[in-house]
């Protein structure tokens, strides 16, 4: 049911995404326009829509591959849907995933979006009964970096039920899997877990995936959202209550831009852009964004090699200057250093908005702050390299 459940969902968002693009380019065919970014020579650039005619060859491309693209996705939809009488059935026998259906689909800012599968898997992980005597039960969640490892078991930790089974919740933040540990070390640290409560249940958090193998059961792997979800995802936080059929220049906009954060696979940076474009509905505005990113991602690649993205992940250095118009170095936060904790501090929509808000010393750009728990704050430090 969770498999069926999986499919549904990705031709939903499919669908979702074929739809909008077939309005668009009604919208564009009626309008007699296509939009281009015309490049000055302090290299911004400014969208426009300019009245421009197209080759009856370019269009007949078009218009077939979007039928093309209209039909795979409708494929997908029957495929989903052929045996959904079987599964509202089964669905009837199951009990309630959520009691709050407020928290669920009113305030799409303060809920878990999407992992529906591998949120039952991990709540009835917890919710297995365990006699006693025997060890502890070991769940391994393994994913990349800010897939969203500690707010998938936060939130199930938070659930009614979960809470009504265990006497407590312990968080061992001090132990973090920083690189892969032996044999022994793992069995010296099982050791401790034996003497923990009968009925106790582990969770171990991890990027690396050889640690699974010290679950006693079948492990989670968290991957980056499909292309149509996190698109999906990012429409929704970018408009909030606002139609997004009523901005269809913005929505082509939100589609790259949704396509750039996605080679990144950060649900930061897609929670903290979506953020600050929904508080200015501008195509100019929105372009512009889109353009200081590209031009960021293109300047690290060409300094370092490598997508920033990646320097984040493992610790380097980041060139910001597209984004404060001055030569800042960005790298991750930790709460070890004593001079950081005194340092000003800054959010990444103030910096985008109006640059000159920039400390004149190094100071803490907070990326994003979390609506849900745990509501972790994502911060970096930004040394002033003038």
């Amino acid at each position: 049911m969770l498999l069926q459940l999986k499919m549904l969902s990705e031709a939903m968002y499919r669908g979702y995404r074929v739809l909008d693009t077939s309005r668009y380019r009604t919208l564009q065919d009626s309008a007699g326009f296509d939009e281009v970014s015309i490049k000055d020579s302090s290299s911004s650039s400014t969208y426009l829509a300019i009245p421009l005619k197209r080759s009856l060859t370019t269009t007949e491309k078009d218009d077939k591959a979007m039928c093309l693209e209209s039909l795979g996705a409708l494929e997908s939809l029957e495929v989903a849907i052929a045996n959904m009488a079987e599964f509202v059935l089964l669905l009837g026998g199951c009990e309630r995933m959520s009691r709050r259906p407020y928290d669920i689909y009113l305030y799409t800012d303060n809920f878990m979006f999407g992992r529906h599968a591998e949120k039952q898997k991990l709540l009835s992980f917890l919710l297995q009964h365990r006699p006693a005597g025997e060890a502890p039960a070991i769940l391994p969640i393994i994913g990349g970096a800010k897939v969203g490892k500690k707010t998938l078991v936060a939130h199930v930790c938070g659930d009614e039920r979960v809470h009504s089974c265990f006497s407590s919740v312990l968080h061992l933040s001090v132990i973090e899997f920083a690189s892969d540990v032996s044999d022994d070390e793992w069995k010296n640290f099982h050791s401790f877990l034996l003497t923990m409560g009968r009925g106790s249940h582990i969770i171990i958090i991890s990027r690396i995936q050889r640690l699974a193998r010290f679950g006693s059961v079948k492990p989670i792997f968290l991957s980056v959202l499909s292309y149509d979800e996190w698109r999906y995802l990012f429409k929704t936080l970018a408009f909030g209550s606002v139609d997004p059929a009523e901005h269809p220049r913005l929505l082509k906009i939100a589609d790259e831009v949704a396509r750039q954060l996605h080679t990144q696979g950060s649900l930061v940076a897609t929670n903290a852009y979506a953020d600050l474009l929904r508080r200015n509905l501008n195509a100019q505005f929105w372009h512009c964004l889109l353009d200081k990113g590209i031009r960021m991602i293109k300047r690290n690649i060409t300094m370092y090699s490598v997508h920033p993205s990646m320097l984040i992940e493992q610790g380097h250095p980041v060139d910001i200057m597209d984004f404060a118009k001055h030569p800042l170095s960005m790298i991750p936060y930790t709460t070890n250093d004593s001079i950081k904790k005194e340092s000003p501090s800054v959010t990444f929509g103030e910096l985008l908005a109006d640059p000159s808000v920039r400390p004149k010393e190094d100071f803490i750009l907070i990326s994003w702050e979390s609506r849900i728990p745990p509501h972790n704050l994502f911060s970096n430090f930004v040394i002033s390299r003038a």
